[in-house]
Order: structure tokens, then sequence, then C-alpha cells
């Protein structure tokens, strides 16, 4: 069992050292994780079925919700598994898909069955389950949200392997970027027939996050089943990331590509340094690709081919400095 001493406000201090900006995010999911295992040690009451609080995360690609989910897993010390929506919907064998990431969640827990049942799942690129126009059921993303509904509620599955896993205590966790989403939730009428008149500005702050939520309508009308959505009662959304975000994306985590490279090279000898400038400029650069901190990794390792080359056949090397992404590294020797 997940250690039910961390709070909302620990588990976001965690993700912070991993995670960098999404803060309402990292609260939403933090509060419905909390409430997860909090409803599973305590149970439904009057022996009632617990409520599942699976979490649906909406935002463009590269915005950190695969890097949440993991550190997540991590800071909680529970198994963790994923999957794409993608790859399950291409095959006409769902059931056996499903098979699959469940036995490598018992994998991810050491074959403990115990530990496995109350791991995290997480299932990316789900809006491509959309239901959409001239598509029959058994050949649309439809189909596999109704096969996914048993596993997400809470149910005994029955594995290749013979094995019994009981999905009620695990956490699943879908992922998408939902284009276009944005447009239908302009459209759809916000809660405007509350009367805010005598309403505290609290009471306003309140109605303000409602009506910027996410509603199982508007995910109804993107293409999603009503009940799949249902599955799904806590939505948080992520933001694209800013050029400062993915400055800070490089240099801040306690994995950041800058602290990881700088640890290879004092390993060599060799002290590097990073002027702030070739961090903008890679920044840049991945804000043109439109693929989030996914270009980060790709951009940052070809600037420091000519150091990383030049490094191990020239012990001299002591000190490599980087001003700009598109001017040769400095290499000091003594």
């Amino acid at each position: 069992m997940p250690d039910l001493k961390f709070t909302p406000s620990q588990i976001v201090a965690a993700l912070d050292q991993y995670v960098i900006g999404q803060t309402e995010a990292k609260r939403t999911v933090a509060v419905a994780v909390y409430a997860h295992f909090r409803k599973i040690a305590v149970g439904g009451g009057d022996g009632a079925p617990i409520a599942k609080s699976n979490v649906l995360l909406i935002g463009p690609s590269g915005t950190g919700k695969t890097l949440l989910c993991e550190t997540l897993s991590r800071i909680l010390d529970v198994p963790f598994a994923t999957a794409e929506a993608t790859s399950l919907a291409q095959t006409r064998f769902v059931n056996d898909e499903i098979d699959a990431l469940l036995a490598r969640l018992i994998d991810k827990a050491g074959g403990d069955l115990a530990r496995a049942q109350r791991g995290i799942v997480f299932i990316d690129e789900i809006d491509k389950l959309r239901a959409r126009e001239g598509e029959t059921r058994a050949t649309s993303g439809e189909n596999v949200q109704h096969a996914l509904l048993k596993i997400m509620e809470g149910a005994q599955v029955k594995l290749a392997s013979g094995q019994y896993l009981d999905t009620t205590q695990a956490l699943f966790v879908c992922g998408g970027a939902f284009v276009g989403l944005e447009a239908i939730m302009a459209n759809n009428h916000g809660f405007g027939f509350v009367n805010t008149s005598d309403a505290s500005e609290e009471d306003g702050k309140i109605l303000e996050r409602l009506n910027a939520r996410v509603k199982p309508t508007d995910l109804f009308a993107y293409g999603l089943i009503p009940e799949f959505t249902g599955r799904l009662p806590v939505v948080a959304r992520f933001h694209e990331l800013t050029r400062e975000l993915l400055v800070r994306i490089m240099i801040e985590p306690r994995n950041a590509l800058y602290r990881q490279f700088r640890a290879i090279l004092k390993n060599e000898g060799v002290d590097l340094t990073i002027e702030r400038t070739a961090f903008e400029q890679i920044a840049q650069l991945a804000l043109e690709y439109k693929t989030g901190a996914r270009s980060l990794r790709g951009i940052f390792e070809e600037m420091l081919t000519p150091v990383l080359y030049a490094v191990p056949d020239d012990r001299s090397i002591r000190k490599a400095t980087i001003k700009s992404l598109f001017s040769p590294p400095e290499l000091a020797r003594g």
C-alpha cells in the first residue's frame, strides 16, 4: 500500500522536483491520488464498493503527462504500466492487448500480484478513440472504449497466465491532446443560469473554475462514449510549455539534462558550463518543432556532440564552455 502519510501538498512538492510547471494539473492529480488511496484504506463504507477516482489528463503532446504519471508511481512506490490507445485500436484482439498491459503491471511489481493490484496504469492518446461518422463500432475506437470499461471500473480479470488480477484498487490515468476540444467548450454553455448577484467572491471563483472545467458533455461532443467518460471523473488540463518553462526543464529537475551531462563530464575531469543564451536557443527550436519538451534531448545532445567526441581522446581538457547553440564550444586545457 502506498504511504498514506503523503498529503496532496507533499505529493505536489515531490512532483515539483521532476515536473516543471503545470501547477494546477499537479494539484488536481495529487488530490485525486490521495483520495483514491484513502478510499482504499477506509473502504467504501457499509460494504459499498469503492467509487473509483480515475483521472483524465488533457493537453498537447510533450507537456509532461507521461512524466507526471511515471514520477507519481516512483513517489508512491507503486508499479506503473503504460500503453497507447492507438495500439489497442489497431488490433482485432483488444482483450489480448489489455491482458498484455495488465501482465506488464504484474511484471513491474516483480510478480507480486497484491502490489500490482494497487498500481497505476496510464493509457495515452485516448482522444484517438473518438467515435467518427461512417465507422462501425467493431472498427472504431468506440470498441476499445467499451473493452476498457470493465477494468477501469474494477473487475477480476483472468489473464492468459491463468492468474486473476483485481483492478478495483488500481488507478487508471488516461491522457490525450484532444485537438479541437477548446472549440467545443467555447460553443457549450457554462453555468450562467446560476444567480451570482448575491454570491461571495469565493463563490464567484468556484463558478469560474466550473465554467473553465472540461465537462462530460464536452467529451461526449468530442466523440467519447458517456460510459467511458463516466469512468474518468477527475480531469486535469496541461498547458503549452513556454520558452521559459522549457529552459527550466533543462536545468532545474533533479534528473535535468544539464545535471546529467555535467555529471558525465565531471567523471571525465571536465567542468561543463552552458550559458543561458544556449538554453534559450534550444527552447526556441523546440517551440518551432511543436513537440513540447520531447525535442529538448535531441537538440541538447547534438549541441554537446563536439565536446563528447573530443574529451575521451584529449585528457588535457579541463573545461568546456558553450555560449551559443550556433557557435563551437570553447575547450580549455590544463
